[in-house]
């Protein structure tokens, strides 16, 4: 599967656990990604979040269950106006 370099997809939560929460690591859902394989072809690939001023980069780290959820690793942790917005694969 070819993946076109201008694909957007939308941050659905940080990474969570039963007592803490990992700010720098998020869950991303892409529209066109349906399936574990087709998210794990995605590690690797650079993320970026802008909200006008700030941009934020990231590295796709890891499929996350089996829905075509990826898990990605930000340098800085997200904002939480970050959640439900767009970033898009830069690399």
């Amino acid at each position: 599967m070819a993946m076109p370099l201008d694909v957007r997809g939308i941050v659905v939560n940080y990474r969570l656990g039963p007592r803490s929460q990992r700010p720098r690591e998020c869950l991303i859902q892409f529209p066109n990604v349906r399936s574990r394989s087709e998210a794990s072809q995605l590690i690797g690939r650079k993320v970026a979040w802008s909200d006008g001023k700030n941009t934020i980069v990231g590295v796709i780290v890891a499929p996350h269950g089996n829905k075509g959820i990826v898990r990605v690793r930000f340098r800085r942790g997200l904002p939480g106006q970050a959640l439900g917005s767009m970033v898009r694969i830069v690399g």
